[in-house]
């Protein structure tokens, strides 16, 4: 394994982050106070085929790898890992279409989709069915003119903003091969959402509850076979939590470039804090454990590029790994900071607030340690 990015994949990691920091950083503390992103910004992304990061190129995307895209993560997290994670879903989403979607709904609804111009939201979590997903109720019964869907989703970003919904709801019996993916458009008859969650992160992704009120979906807007939504939403799984590890490196990084500036500034004793060595020490920690979790992150991606056996193993270990790591070097980055460092002033609280649910969402950390558990019980 070659360890060094290629030319192309250090253009299209600068290209990236050059993006960011011209047109999310500066402006991500005032989303997140408005609680909403620009929607403005997603046609300007789309203009780079972040739209369609590892979408075919048959299919208009990008075809990137899934090691490419989370260098495009990794960047764009750097500016602002809220608006990094949502660009994660709709990419999620726009794949699953790619791959599943039958010719004529790939035709009607990707061009938009890979433009931006219609915005993706992912609904497999419900209230009562967090990490248990295959106990959905959810359900969708047949009709003449497609389906009538009836059920609720639960913590969905982009719950009233995005443009259209990829539903994961029960079509048959209440086992996992019962359930379906339906694409819901907004303005659908019978589609509506609850108030915006007041969050403690991720505060400009505006979320809510997806409700679904005898809402009628055409039958073209099924996304592959009946049955076959569980075995779906499982294996864009795995490339969702590469890409929101790649949003915790990102932040991560951000907080270790800010960190190494306040220290070099701050003065105590008749000498920058950075001089001491306790500090230089935890400093050297920090870049450890930070260069650690991207190898673990881009050797888990090469794994799943090279459909590798023990892809999801490596997945699972790098999410829960990469997020915890991500979380605890922007924690110690505030501490570093001392009392600014809790001063929104200074950008590293956001950070910490928002890296908080990355060990929560794409699977918790502890569905992590079950999937690794498993997977080496079956190993012997």
């Amino acid at each position: 394994m070659d360890f060094a990015l290629t030319e192309e994949q250090t253009a299209i990691f600068d290209m990236a982050q050059a993006f960011a920091q011209d047109n999310i950083a500066p402006h991500a503390r005032d989303w997140e106070a408005q609680g909403t992103i620009p929607k403005e910004l997603w046609p300007q992304i789309g203009e780079l085929g972040f739209g369609g990061l590892y979408v075919s190129e048959e299919s208009g995307g990008s075809g990137l790898s899934r090691l490419d895209a989370t260098l495009v993560f990794e960047a764009l997290s750097m500016a602002c890992p809220s608006v990094a994670a949502f660009l994660s879903i709709h990419n999620m989403c726009a794949k699953m279409i790619d791959t599943f979607g039958s010719d004529a709904l790939k035709s009607r609804v990707m061009p938009e989709v890979l433009a931006m111009e219609k915005v993706l939201s992912y609904c497999l979590t419900e209230p009562g069915s967090g990490s248990d997903a295959a106990a959905l109720k959810t359900r969708a019964e047949k009709t003449d003119q497609g389906y009538r869907l009836n059920g609720t989703k639960a913590f969905i970003s982009g719950g009233g903003y995005s443009d259209a919904y990829v539903v994961m709801c029960r079509t048959g019996d209440d086992s996992p091969k019962g359930i379906s993916t339906l694409l819901v458009e907004d303005g659908t008859p019978g589609l509506s959402f609850g108030a915006l969650e007041d969050k403690m992160g991720w505060r400009s992704q505006p979320t809510a509850q997806v409700q679904f009120d005898d809402c009628t979906v055409p039958a073209g807007n099924l996304v592959g076979e009946e049955g076959r939504g569980f075995s779906y939403a499982m294996q864009g799984l795995d490339g969702g939590r590469l890409n929101i590890s790649a949003c915790s490196l990102g932040a991560a990084q951000t907080a270790m470039n800010l960190t190494l500036q306040y220290m070099s500034e701050r003065r105590a004793f008749g000498k920058s804090i950075d001089q001491f060595q306790a500090l230089q020490f935890r400093l050297a920690d920090l870049e450890i454990q930070l260069q650690a979790a991207r190898t673990f992150l881009r050797h888990a991606a090469w794994k799943l590029d090279t459909g590798a056996p023990d892809a999801t193993k490596y997945c699972a270990m790098a999410k829960k790994f990469v997020t915890e790591t991500g979380s605890h070097i922007v924690n110690q980055c505030l501490q570093l900071h001392g009392g600014y460092g809790y001063l929104a002033d200074y950008g590293i609280e956001k950070l910490v607030r928002d890296l908080r649910v990355h060990e929560i969402l794409e699977g918790t950390n502890e569905i992590m340690r079950l999937i690794v558990a498993r997977n080496l019980l079956a190993e012997r």
